[in-house]
């Protein structure tokens, strides 16, 4: 179900912005399963995008923008970790 107040044009505004950047992706594998894990937003198309992960990792690496509506699919910039500072 595409959650309200969020129109496609919006969504793939927010995704061009972080192309090229580290982002943290959960991905929902239905029945309470979820995958997580770290990349760069390689690229971004008209239907879809693609993240690189930084590790290895054998899963869905391209999604669609309808899979971020649906909530299927959540990206946000990767948050650095504070014991670096």
């Amino acid at each position: 179900m595409i959650k309200n107040g969020r129109d496609l044009s919006a969504v793939k505004k927010a995704v061009e912005k972080l192309k090229g950047e580290m982002i943290d992706v959960k991905v929902n594998l239905g029945r309470n399963k979820f995958v997580s894990y770290e990349g760069v937003l390689t690229s971004v198309y008209s239907s879809l995008f693609t993240v690189s992960p930084s590790r290895e990792f054998k899963g869905k690496t391209s999604f669609s923008y309808a899979e971020l509506m649906c909530g299927n699919v959540r990206i946000r910039p990767h948050l650095k970790s504070q014991s670096n500072k």
